[in-house]
């Protein structure tokens, strides 16, 4: 019989990645998800699936999953700055005690879970590139701390069942990731610089440009969190890609693959906006033999044509954006 694997944030731009790769694999899988920033769109090529099925439902609250459990992968929060300013106590909510339910469930199924942390655990990093060993430099009380702070909570809890419980735990630790299925108008530095070009917008940058990211393809990163997924490592791993680039220069290679002509502007950084982010990924290659594959021209190349495949109404649907009432001054 197949293998049986509960993905929590199914229907979101990650989710819905790892739902196809472990249908894929031969699982039965059962995506969960209260739809609050994921999209059912994001599952309709697997709704036919016999090995597919899917449970509308807040983990926030109990979960009761019928049939044994193999594995739980535990993806569900929001993910952007428009999703967790607008529904800060959700983030919280799902980050505590929906981990604390999915870890509940892997204790009693006596499955292997893994939890989807974030590089954001990192905060505005005085340590570069981050390694896992690096604490961190979050402000718990700034306006990223909803997200920041869940996210080291479940770090935490996750630790705690798997030494006093002895529950299979797995933390992947993930930078920037793009690709196709985000949401075009997330807030995200990528999708919204894309979207700025094919309304023949202005690129916005916040702050002069000099800030960095590293941007790893959607398949490579699920690639890293199925190999995560079936180690037997217990602490953190980062998983991205290394290729630093700074946003100054990201804008650049948009504008030239876009085949646009805009111009850049400029305004100010937002509250405890991280100024690095590169990954050392030592740990990833010497544990799970993993490297990214995709270079970056080639990710984006597939990433443009998916948002240029979007009906019209999608490039122009406007998302509340709560982030410039945390513009410095």
């Amino acid at each position: 019989m197949s293998k049986k694997v509960l993905i929590t944030g199914a229907a979101g731009f990650l989710g819905s990645h790892l739902c196809e790769r472990f249908v894929n694999e031969g699982f039965h899988v059962i995506g969960m998800d209260n739809l609050i920033t994921g999209r059912m769109s994001n599952l309709e090529h697997l709704k036919n699936e016999a090995n597919f099925e899917f449970v509308n439902h807040d983990i926030s609250e109990h979960i009761d999953v019928e049939t044994g459990l193999d594995y739980i992968l535990h993806f569900a929060s929001p993910a952007s700055p428009i999703d967790y300013l607008k529904i800060p106590i959700q983030t919280l909510k799902v980050g505590s005690l929906g981990t604390h339910n999915c870890l509940g469930l892997a204790k009693a199924k006596n499955a292997r879970i893994i939890v989807a942390s974030t590089s954001e655990v990192y905060g505005d990093p005085t340590v570069h590139p981050q390694t896992e060993d690096y604490w961190g430099n979050v402000n718990p009380v700034g306006p990223r701390g909803v997200y920041d702070e869940a996210k080291r909570f479940q770090e935490a809890i996750t630790m705690a069942y798997h030494t006093y419980h002895g529950v299979e735990t797995r933390i992947v630790r993930i930078f920037n990731t793009y690709g196709p299925r985000m949401r075009l108008n997330d807030g995200r530095v990528l999708p919204a610089f894309i979207g700025q070009a094919l309304r023949g917008e202005d690129l916005t940058i916040f702050g002069d440009g000099s800030q960095t990211r590293s941007f790893c393809f959607v398949d490579d990163l699920v690639e890293g969190i199925y190999r995560l997924l079936m180690s037997d490592c217990p602490n953190p791993v980062n998983v991205g890609n290394p290729d630093e680039i700074s946003i100054g220069d990201f804008a650049e290679e948009i504008i030239k693959l876009t085949g646009t002509n805009q111009k850049v502007i400029y305004k100010d950084l937002p509250v405890n906006d991280p100024k690095q982010r590169q990954p050392d990924i030592s740990k990833a290659i010497e544990l799970l033999g993993w490297t990214p594959k995709i270079d970056r021209a080639e990710g984006l190349r597939i990433t443009y044509d998916y948002f240029r495949s979007l009906p019209e109404e999608e490039l122009y649907k406007k998302e509340h954006n709560n982030f410039e009432k945390y513009i410095k001054k």
